[in-house]
């Protein structure tokens, strides 16, 4: 969706400085790659040494940022906060994909089932019984929604998405391929030498506005529900246990895995490949760092890395000190035979 670099200016409350206004910007681009007709962003000092080479028709930097060896034909789109400005260019240059209303013929919807305003739903979408689906939703080819499920308005619903029955999704809430909502939690007891599988009878609420990464299973609660809050954004391989309450904006990285009955409070983060165990607190805005095992509490507003989990200066002195354990080996074997030789 070309647009000139004047327009693009005032669509993301820029100032341009040098360049030409009259350019016609086609697309966006990362600072080490966008070439002339596109747009990118320079927000790290660290890539500054990209902009003296580049080609870009135009590049959004903060106000007050300072850039050496800008080439001539390169306009700086001078703005307050340039991350958020360049996220309106791409959804100028690149806008989703539209889905106009439409059921495909070989969707396969229940008779009781009921259907908003202005669907999409895609060949070989199942939709089962008792269940409700919101204005404008999209359920894309091949996904699954279960029986006596809710879903709002404005939703994305991926291809092969699974959705199990009694599951409850707000609005604006997008479910990506693969993604398993509502199987049993993982709960046996041990008796007469066997694993007896306890049943799983409750469900999962997925609360407005959240993004559930692809390949992503959220467990449905033993008894109750498992919740999702509002505006949380999970990545791809997440693994949700039963009974979770995951609070607001809470961001979970890939591959990280929560065991059953855990509170996570709101603005926590936890990176990449870290795990919880059960019935453990993360507290609002804690930060969890990546591949972090947690075996108890996180206090809210703290940091915590290394397994088990710790606050992480103490994790890092001690990960210094492990380091630096083959020369204090060396020093004290040193010192044990000068030792033997003053004895002797």
């Amino acid at each position: 969706m070309p647009i000139t670099l004047k327009e693009l200016a005032a669509l993301c409350d820029a100032r341009i400085e040098g360049g030409d206004p009259s350019a016609i910007i086609n697309s966006a681009a990362d600072i080490t790659s966008a070439q002339q007709g596109q747009v990118t962003q320079l927000t790290n000092a660290k890539y500054a040494r990209y902009i003296k080479g580049s080609t870009a028709t135009a590049c959004f930097v903060a106000e007050g940022f300072h850039v050496d060896d800008i080439p001539e034909h390169m306009a700086l789109l001078i703005c307050a906060d340039p991350e958020m400005s360049f996220i309106k260019a791409v959804e100028r240059l690149h806008p989703a994909k539209a889905y106009s209303s439409k059921i495909a013929n070989q969707a396969i919807i229940d008779d009781t089932a009921t259907l908003g305003n202005e669907l999409f739903i895609g060949p070989y979408a199942v939709i089962g019984e008792c269940t409700t689906i919101g204005d404008k939703t999209v359920i894309l080819a091949g996904a699954y929604v279960g029986s006596n499920v809710t879903i709002g308005r404005n939703c994305q619903i991926h291809p092969y998405a699974v959705i199990y029955n009694d599951t409850i999704i707000g609005d604006n809430v997008i479910i990506h391929s693969g993604a398993i909502i509502g199987a049993d939690g993982f709960g046996y007891k041990f008796r007469n030498n066997a694993h007896i599988k306890v049943p799983q009878v409750g469900n999962v609420v997925i609360e407005d506005n959240v993004e559930v990464g692809a390949n992503t299973c959220i467990d449905r609660g033993a008894l109750g529900s498992t919740v999702i809050g509002m505006g949380s954004k999970i990545d791809n391989l997440v693994q949700i246990g039963h009974n979770n309450k995951v609070g607001k904006h809470v961001i979970m990285c890939g591959l990280t895995g929560v065991s059953g009955s855990c509170i996570i409070e709101d603005y926590a983060i936890l990176a990449g490949s870290s795990g919880v165990a059960d019935h453990v607190t993360i507290g609002q805005g804690a930060v969890v760092l990546a591949r972090s095992g947690v075996a108890g509490d996180v206090q809210a507003g703290t940091q915590v890395f290394g397994s088990p989990a710790k606050d992480k200066k103490t994790a890092y002195k001690e990960q210094i000190a492990i380091s630096k354990l083959p020369e204090l080996i060396k020093r004290v074997k040193a010192l044990e035979e000068e030792s033997r030789r003053l004895q002797s």
